[in-house]
């Protein structure tokens, strides 16, 4: 399902995006949930990362598209985000969030249908990855299952590891274990919940992911060995 927050202050155009979309299901047999916030601020506030694209104006009354656009890219580095605007000039600055593209009001179906289209297919295209939330420092971040490196139990609280950062949450293995089922993860020991994706090197002892190395258990080394075995022979991309 393609996951859609329009943002946009004023009810006719809130009103329009949401036809468009409905007949955009229709004609294209589309799965697409939309969500509509009347500002800015409204979306930043509570942002939890489930939109896989936002359309949002640029001039609101309390927050602007353009900050708010900046605030969520400080969370989320995936969604794609189209402008809706009444000058193209505006558009300009949404190179500065890494904006997918823009439409001028008034809107019309016939331009704003090939962009929807275009939007679709960059989220289609990450669909091979799982995005989650976490948080470090107080502030939440989306990181996408690719750039995990391992995952990891200890004293009640789970630490994702990439190569630049460790997120921490309270969660347990089994948790993190049904979370990743399909995106490519394998345990090594009780501890470690390793992304394949990731695998460097393996010895008799343990796999090297990153930087680390993490040991194998005896019961684990096995089916391990087998789980990496099979991801390989695949072909995923890597």
């Amino acid at each position: 399902m393609i996951r859609i927050a329009i943002v946009e202050d004023e009810k006719e155009y809130q009103d329009t995006l949401l036809s468009y979309i409905k007949r955009y299901r229709e004609e294209h047999f589309a799965d697409i949930a939309t969500s509509v916030f009347s500002d800015g601020m409204d979306l930043v506030d509570d942002y939890h990362g489930g939109f896989d694209i936002l359309l949002m104006d640029i001039k609101m009354k309390h927050l602007d598209g353009m900050k708010a656009a900046r605030k969520i890219r400080s969370m989320d580095q995936a969604v794609v985000i189209i402008f809706i605007t009444t000058m193209a000039q505006y558009a300009v600055a949404g190179y500065e969030v890494d904006a997918l593209d823009f439409i001028l009001k008034p809107i019309d179906y016939g331009r704003f249908e090939p962009k929807l289209t275009k939007a679709i297919g960059v989220v289609e295209k990450q669909g091979k990855k799982k995005y989650v939330m976490l948080q470090k420092d107080g502030r939440r971040e989306k990181v996408s299952s690719d750039d995990i490196l391992y995952i990891e139990v200890r004293n009640h609280n789970v630490y994702y590891v990439t190569a630049h950062e460790t997120y921490t949450m309270r969660s347990s293995m089994a948790e993190a274990e049904k979370e990743f089922a399909d995106y490519h993860f394998s345990r090594c020991n009780q501890a470690y919940l390793v992304n394949l994706k990731n695998v460097i090197s393996v010895d008799k002892d343990d796999v090297q992911v990153g930087t680390y190395h993490l040991p194998f258990s005896r019961s684990r080394k096995k089916p391990f060995l087998q789980e990496l075995s099979q991801f390989l022979e695949a072909g995923y991309d890597r």
